[in-house]
């Protein structure tokens, strides 16, 4: 009894044994792959690119383009006459058309050096048969076209649309601005001292409609207000130096002012202790604000002087200046008619109630 016992045992260890070898062994299966350097798929397939053109792996660029241009000849589908006993490039006979695209494969794939180099390479080393896949298709799907003369187009499209973009949001601010009438009464005025607006009115040969005075005297108007008043913020007029492209170019010079700009604030007013002038306690204010340079120059020139009156460079200063505003605006909401309505309505019908509409 023991015996056979003992045999069972050692028979359902070596089963054991196997079953744990068996993984390793399937995946070693399954990752094995001929070691042949010629692989179906991949550039002339089971063919030698230097036997279908003829030439040895010494050969030149001309030489290949010779042997190229020659076996094109033979074998165009236009032109091909078969012959008794003729044979294709690759030692088989074949169509014409299936031989013609063997030779423009094989000269494809000779006459760049890159990719003859990983032809090579791959001659030379066939059991890297996952390396040379992949070398394979990257370089075949990857884009033809430089990837640098993509962005640059893609910047270009980019800058010419901010650029319209800009000058239909400053034509829609200019017409505003004509609507209002701080800005209109004084462009009419100085429309009116410079005497356009009687030589839009005067009649000569053609005469004008009403609509069409109008129509000038609208322009005129706007004119007015493009050269004499300054827009600043995100209405401002478009200039050239802003587009993306610009930007891009200039971007090395900004940085290297940026840098020369911050050495000097260090070194005036951290170390040597200088007073701020006036440009720097707004740039300081600014910051405070947390508020780009566009939103901050779009104030008026009396808001700038209140900040510089009360010293809001000072961190203690705007601190004070800032829960001054917080409370203001808690009196305004607080006695806005419309936030008055909403807090009723909140605190009466607001989520979470049930109510009973009256028919």
């Amino acid at each position: 009894m023991a015996a056979p016992l003992a045999r069972r045992r050692a028979a359902g260890a070596a089963g054991r044994c196997w079953l744990a070898l068996l993984p390793p062994l399937l995946l070693a299966l399954l990752l094995a792959r001929p070691a042949g350097a010629l692989v179906e798929g991949l550039y002339c397939g089971p063919r030698d690119c230097y036997e279908v053109l003829g030439v040895s792996r010494a050969a030149g660029k001309a030489e290949i383009a010779r042997a190229y241009r020659q076996l094109a000849r033979r074998y165009h589908p236009d032109r091909y006459r078969p012959e008794p006993g003729d044979q294709g490039p690759g030692r088989t006979p074949q169509s014409a058309e299936e031989a013609f695209l063997l030779v423009a494969t094989a000269y494809e794939t000779l006459k760049d050096e890159e990719t003859r180099k990983d032809y090579d390479y791959m001659l030379d080393h066939p059991e890297e048969y996952y390396s040379h896949y992949y070398h394979y298709y990257s370089r075949r799907l990857a884009p033809k076209v430089d990837v640098r003369i993509v962005i640059l187009v893609s910047v270009c499209a980019i800058s010419v649309f901010q650029f319209f973009s800009w000058w239909n949001s400053y034509d829609k601010a200019i017409s505003y601005l004509a609507t209002v009438p701080k800005y209109r009464i004084q462009a009419m005025e100085i429309a009116k001292q410079q005497g356009l607006l009687r030589k839009a009115k005067e009649k000569g040969r053609n005469k004008k409609s009403k609509e069409e005075i109008r129509d000038e005297e609208e322009n005129i108007i706007k004119n007015i207000i493009k050269s004499k008043i300054d827009i600043k913020g995100g209405y401002q007029k478009p200039q050239i130096c802003d587009l993306l492209l610009f930007q891009i170019l200039l971007a090395p010079f900004h940085l290297c002012s940026y840098i020369v700009w911050y050495c000097r604030w260090i070194y005036n007013f951290n170390i040597k202790g200088k007073e701020y002038g006036e440009e720097e306690r707004l740039y300081i204010i600014r910051k405070s604000m947390k508020m780009s340079k566009s939103q901050f120059d779009s104030l008026e020139d009396h808001q700038k002087e209140t900040f510089l009156k009360r010293e809001l460079w000072i961190k203690e200063n705007y601190e004070v200046y800032k829960q001054e505003q917080e409370e203001e605006l808690k009196k305004k909401l607080a006695n806005d008619p419309r936030w008055k309505r909403y807090r009723r309505w909140m605190k009466n019908e607001g989520p979470g109630r049930l109510t009973f509409v009256d028919d």
